[in-house]
């Protein structure tokens, strides 16, 4: 048998590409890191499961502040991975790199990449792979107080509106007046005042912005439902409260006075009150007003029939004034006679008449 130069050529070149093909069909195996080797597939793909639910849960841009508690967790070095408090100036400590990490006022965002980076340059971690996730927020307090369902302390983690806090509040109570008063620390750099239909009043620490209740709720304009920030406190003050008392009118009883920019008179107390009875004393009517500097309540004489007649002026009330109307005791007792005596004829007459 005779195997020319080019058969055996040919052959050698066969047997190349084959081996070749076999080495590309199979995997390279190499040896596993020590890293690797510290978890498991499972424990891996549970970490992974329980990192993308701490991610689903985080704000978005959480702004860190003094007080706040964060996680950080730097992906497969456990020893890293921890939380961390932190503290009145507004830093950290970190396990290996020196000094205090300032961190107030960084986003979640923020400080992953800045510890990515210290990381990195202190020679701790080759690729650091670094989450940090808003654990407990207590930098961002808004303080809500006055006539609402439960005053509370909401922290904001995220954009939040008048009426999302006012929610959390247990929204507003019965005897909430026309107003929200939102107290705002001025800080440097940022302008102190609202949009036009919010009333603002500037003070060297802090600004008042007062929203008219019913348009924010009737609405719910942006322009009146306006975004809250930490450190705000949200005042709902209770309406003023008059009280109608005595046995000269229909319904004695409180009632609540919602400021319409309009001023309460007597004449529309007594309207509250479904007006006077029969034999009330109009004209020995007072008004009982509490004086702030005695603590005592003073007498203030009214005469309501005159009032009525317009020949006398109607008398503004003001909280927590009380409007005291008599009744005739003596004109009472007459017409409890006569009609006594109306009752007997009548029984005699439908007595005797068949």
């Amino acid at each position: 048998m005779v195997v020319t130069v080019r058969g055996v050529s040919d052959w050698l070149r066969a047997k190349h590409f084959l081996l070749l093909a076999v080495a590309l069909m199979v995997p390279a195996i190499q040896p596993p890191s020590a890293q690797e080797t510290s978890e498991t597939p499972q424990q891996k793909s549970a970490k992974v499961q329980e990192l993308a639910a701490l991610a689903s849960e985080r704000p978005v841009d959480a702004v860190i502040g003094s007080g706040d508690l964060l996680h950080i967790d730097v992906f497969d070095v456990p020893e890293l991975s921890r939380d961390v408090r932190v503290s009145d100036t507004g830093d950290i400590s970190y396990p290996l790199i020196p000094g205090k990490i300032a961190v107030a006022g960084l986003t979640s965002f923020q400080l992953e990449s800045k510890l990515e980076q210290l990381l990195l340059a202190n020679g701790l971690v080759s690729h650091p792979q670094v989450s940090v996730f808003m654990k407990e927020q207590n930098s961002q307090p808004v303080t809500v107080v006055g006539a609402v369902g439960h005053p509370t302390v909401y922290q904001v983690m995220r954009p939040t509106t008048l009426l999302e806090v006012l929610t959390a509040a247990g929204g507003v109570s019965d005897n909430a007046g026309n107003v929200v008063i939102i107290t705002r620390p001025v800080r440097s750099g940022e302008p102190t005042t609202e949009p036009v239909s919010a009333t603002t009043e500037a003070k060297p620490k802090e600004q008042q912005i007062t929203i008219p209740l019913q348009s924010l709720l009737e609405s719910g304009n942006p322009v009146f439902n306006i975004q809250i920030y930490g450190g705000d406190t949200v005042t709902v003050p209770a309406a003023g409260i008059i009280y109608v008392l005595g046995m000269g009118v229909t319904t004695p009883g409180e009632y609540i006075l919602q400021d319409r920019g309009e001023q309460v008179t007597v004449l529309k107390a007594l309207a509250l009150a479904h007006g006077l009875t029969t034999f009330a004393k109009g004209n020995s009517a007072v008004i009982m007003r509490l004086n702030p500097q005695t603590g005592q309540r003073d007498t203030i004489a009214v005469q309501l029939k005159k009032v009525e007649e317009r020949k006398a002026d109607d008398v503004p009330m003001k909280s927590n004034d009380i409007l005291y109307v008599p009744d005739s005791a003596g004109k009472k007792a007459l017409a409890r006679g006569t009609e006594a005596a109306l009752g007997i004829g009548t029984g005699l007459a439908v007595y005797r008449v068949p």
